[in-house]
């Protein structure tokens, strides 16, 4: 999967990872690209920034109709969508208590038709019209949480790993139908969800600047991969994950406990 003249969707697209991601691929000469974001200023400014060939939208990526507007406001302006890269997402950590149970049903909702649904919704809108297509993309962000684990935030890893599960069905389903699918799985980029996170326990292995990160997911996607890793640890940790679960399970305890020694809180 390339990007030159192709016609882009990329949500979360106002800032952090989906701002780099978005301003590569114009730079990189994709023909149109859709920056969504419910930051409405945040994904005009990128837009802006990026010229005639970036239009932005105010968008709820959990709001099916609005979903189904914005490809086909994309394809009367552009044409259709070629690639959409499914990336907004949020979290809640486990605070104040930091037990698995603390967050509330509204969280768990909303984390859930972010992180989850909107990768349904979103791939409802275009798929029909892909199929008929060669060279078109769809891909998740799903991040290293959903291969590993977020300590201290239970909600984010339990969803996200639900994000995956859905980007590897996707892949089984409809790769011989001719469709890119990929899975993005990063540890810790500079964005305003990592703010004031440096010493997070996901930083451990170093936080990346935004372009980096870009410029490393461009690589895998020309590669085909299906598992886009900008980070190269993630792949000996989910090595040593798989080889031996309950061990695996053990350093993560102990990591939550060196953790809370050096930051009072487990995240």
């Amino acid at each position: 999967m390339d990007v030159k003249d192709k016609v882009i969707v990329v949500t979360g697209g106002a800032s952090g990872i989906g701002k780099a991601l978005a301003e590569l691929f114009a730079a990189e000469g994709a023909k149109f690209v859709a920056v969504a974001d419910m930051d409405d200023d945040g994904a005009k400014a990128v837009a802006d920034g990026i010229g005639s060939q970036a239009k932005a939208y105010k968008l709820d990526v959990t709001n099916e109709a609005a979903v189904k507007a914005m490809v086909d406001d994309v394809a009367a302006v552009a044409g259709p969508v070629d690639l959409y890269f499914s990336n907004a997402g949020i979290f809640f950590s486990d605070a104040p208590d930091w037990t698995v149970i603390s967050q509330t049903n509204e969280q768990w909702q909303k984390i859930w038709e972010v992180n989850v649904f909107a990768h349904i919704l979103a791939l409802r809108a275009v798929l029909p019209d892909m199929l008929e297509r060669e060279g078109c993309g769809f891909i998740v962000t799903a991040s290293a949480a959903g291969l590993l684990s977020q300590i201290g935030d239970s909600s984010y890893s339990t969803t996200k790993h639900a994000a995956l599960g859905f980007a590897e069905s996707v892949a089984i389903n409809h790769g011989d139908d001719g469709l890119y699918v990929a899975a993005l799985c990063p540890q810790a980029v500079k964005s305003k969800m990592t703010a004031g996170g440096e010493n997070a326990s996901a930083a451990g292995d170093g936080m990346l600047e935004a372009d980096e990160f870009a410029r490393r997911v461009l690589t895998q996607m020309r590669e085909g991969r299906f598992m886009i890793r900008t980070h190269p640890e993630v792949e000996g940790y989910f090595k040593h994950k798989a080889n031996d679960y309950d061990r695996w399970i053990g350093g993560m305890r102990k990591m939550r406990r060196m953790q809370i020694e050096k930051t009072g809180r487990p995240i």
